[in-house]
């Protein structure tokens, strides 16, 4: 699988993309599931598309700009496995039906503002939240509470 084929353009929001993962999100390692916060570089973390990559850097920001709850279970049974907050631009992968209906495609990268429907991804208040982001050598799809989402690369 060749992520930058499935990536589709994210509606233009400013001069930085608005992605990350909000503390206490989980993030499937070799070590099991560990809160994002507590990640450093170095971890081995389990990927869809290479089985494991090493995080080569984790980067913390604080953002104030609205952001995304996916109820637990939206996009697929466990998927995710609670309700998960990601930011505006944070890449979903779907291999459903949704990708299909937006891309003509069966699996896309959909920044998280693109899936909003009101209810099941809601967008939040815009209020100020400490993001972190994943990056590997190059962009893999992580498991961040049972949803996969795409990361940055070096």
């Amino acid at each position: 699988m060749h992520l930058e084929t499935l990536l589709r353009p994210a509606d233009s929001v400013g001069a930085r993309p608005l992605s990350g993962l909000l503390a206490g999100t989980t993030i499937l390692t070799m070590d099991g599931q560990l809160p994002v916060e507590t990640m450093a570089e170095g971890d081995r973390v389990i990927t869809r598309d290479a089985g494991m990559a090493v995080l080569r850097e984790i980067k913390a920001y604080t953002v104030s700009a609205p952001a995304y709850r996916v109820k637990a279970g939206t996009l697929g049974n466990t998927r995710p496995d609670c309700d998960t907050i990601v930011a505006r631009d944070a890449l979903i992968h779907i291999r459903d039906w949704r990708a299909q209906a937006i891309y003509g495609v069966d699996t896309a990268l959909v920044p998280a503002h693109r899936l909003a429907d009101g209810e099941y991804i809601a967008e939040l208040n815009e209020v100020e939240r400490v993001m972190f982001e994943l990056i590997f050598d190059k962009q893999h799809i992580v498991y961040a509470d049972g949803l996969e989402i795409a990361t940055a690369a070096v």
